[in-house]
C-alpha cells in the first residue's frame, strides 16, 4: 500500500513475546513489522495502520485469532488485508476453520523462516494483483457508466433540439426535478437517477413529424393524437433494461404526461399509480414549457406559470409535489436564470 519504494508493513499478533521476536527477526530485513500481544490491540492497530498483511496466532486469551479475523473481515477498512494464521493447531479441522474465517493461508508452529518469507511474499503479491484488478474493473465500470450517461444526455438534447433550438429545456427541467426529489427527502442515489434520466422524457418526439411538432397553431384532434404517441415512442426507443438509469428513463418517457386525476395519457394512470419519477417530471416539464418560448406560443412570466402549477394541485399534479414546488420556487427561478435559452446550446446537464 502506498509508495512502492517503502517497506510493506506486516502486523504480527501473538500473546507470546518469544514468538513475536522470532517472526520479527525473520521479517524485519524486508518488511516493516508491527506487533500486538492481544487480539483487541491487534484490531486497533490494524484499523489505524492498515498493514499490508497480518500474521495471526489463534490461541490467545480474551480474544482469540478467529475472533480477530472475524472482526477484521467485517470491517470495510480491513476486509481486504490478507491474514495468515500461525499456530500450533495443526489438524485439518483447524485449517478448515481458519479458512472459513477468511484467512488466506495457514502456517503451523514451529515455523520455518524460508516458509514464512515465501508465504508472506506470495500473498503480498496476490493481494497487490487483486487490488490492481479491482481498480481496473472499477475504472472500466466508471468509464462505461460515464459513456452511458453521456449518450442519455445527448439523446435527450437531440430530441429537444427539434422544437427548441438551444436544447436548454431538458437541462432546466432536470434541475427542477432534482430540487423536488431532494425536497421530498429522497437519497442521493435516487436523486441522481432522477436528475440524469429526466432529460430523456421527450425522446419520443424523434418519431413525431415536423409538420405536427413545429406547427405554430393549435393541433387538430388527429394531430393531437399523433403528438401524444411520443410518450410510447420514447419508452420503445429506450427499451427494457436492467440498468437503473435506463429503466428510469423509459419510465419517465412513458409516464410524464399522466395526470394525478387520471385524465392524462397514454394509460390514464391516477394518483400514486403514476411512478414517482413521472409525477416529479410532470411538474417540472409543464412549468418549464410554460416559461419557454415555442413556435406555437410566447413564454409565460415565472409568477404566472407558478400560479398555473398551484392551480392544478390535485388535478394535473401530485398535491405533495405541488406544495414542494411552491416551497422551493426561489431555487427554481434561480435555475431559470442560470440556464436561460441562448444561441450556444453546448452546455450539458
Amino acid at each position: 500500500m502506498g509508495d512502492p519504494l517503502m517497506k510493506q508493513t506486516i502486523l504480527v499478533v501473538d500473546d507470546m513475546a518469544d514468538n513475536i521476536s522470532l517472526l520479527s527477526s525473520i521479517l524485519s530485513d524486508e518488511y516493516k513489522v508491527k506487533a500486538a500481544n492481544r487480539g483487541g490491540l491487534a484490531v486497533k492497530i490494524a484499523q489505524a495502520a492498515l498493514p499490508d498483511l497480518i500474521l495471526l496466532d489463534i490461541m490467545m486469551p480474551e480474544m482469540n485469532g478467529y475472533d480477530v479475523c472475524r472482526v477484521l473481515k467485517n470491517d470495510p477498512r480491513t476486509r481486504n488485508i490478507p491474514v495468515i494464521f500461525i499456530t500450533a493447531l495443526g489438524e485439518m479441522e483447524d485449517e478448515r476453520t481458519g479458512f472459513e474465517y477468511g484467512a488466506v493461508d495457514y502456517i503451523t508452529k514451529p515455523v520455518s523462516p524460508p516458509i514464512v518469507l515465501a508465504r508472506v511474499k506470495t500473498h503480498l503479491a496476490l493481494s497487490h494483483q487483486n487490488r490492481v484488478l479491482e481498480q481496473m474493473v472499477s475504472d472500466r465500470t466508471a468509464e462505461l457508466a460515464k459513456s452511458r450517461l453521456e449518450i442519455v444526455h445527448r439523446l435527450g438534447r437531440a430530441s429537444e433540439f427539434r422544437d427548441n433550438e438551444t436544447g436548454m429545456h431538458v437541462i432546466r427541467m432536470s434541475h427542477y426535478c432534482r430540487i423536488l426529489a431532494e425536497a421530498l427527502g429522497l437519497e442521493g442515489g435516487e436523486t441522481d437517477i432522477i436528475f440524469n434520466a429526466t432529460p430523456m422524457h421527450d425522446v419520443g418526439k424523434i418519431g413525431i413529424p415536423d409538420t405536427i411538432l413545429l406547427k405554430p397553431g393549435r393541433l387538430t384532434n388527429g394531430e393531437s393524437r399523433v403528438m401524444k404517441r411520443h410518450a410510447e415512442f420514447g419508452a420503445r426507443i429506450i427499451g427494457e433494461h436492467q440498468d437503473p438509469l435506463l429503466r428510469a428513463a423509459a419510465t419517465v418517457a412513458l409516464t410524464h404526461h399522466e395526470k394525478w386525476d387520471g385524465t392524462g395519457y397514454p394509460r390514464g394512470l391516477k394518483g400514486e399509480e403514476i411512478p414517482l419519477i413521472g409525477r416529479i417530471t410532470a411538474v417540472a416539464d409543464v412549468y418549464d414549457a410554460l416559461t419557454s418560448e415555442r413556435p406555437y406560443k410566447k413564454a409565460w412570466a415565472a409568477e404566472d406559470a407558478r400560479e398555473y402549477i398551484l392551480g392544478e394541485r390535485g388535478r394535473h399534479f401530485d398535491p405533495d409535489l405541488t406544495d414542494l414546488f411552491r416551497d422551493n420556487f426561489d431555487s427554481i427561478v434561480k435555475i431559470m436564470g442560470e440556464h436561460a435559452d441562448r444561441d450556444d446550446g453546448d452546455e450539458a446537464p
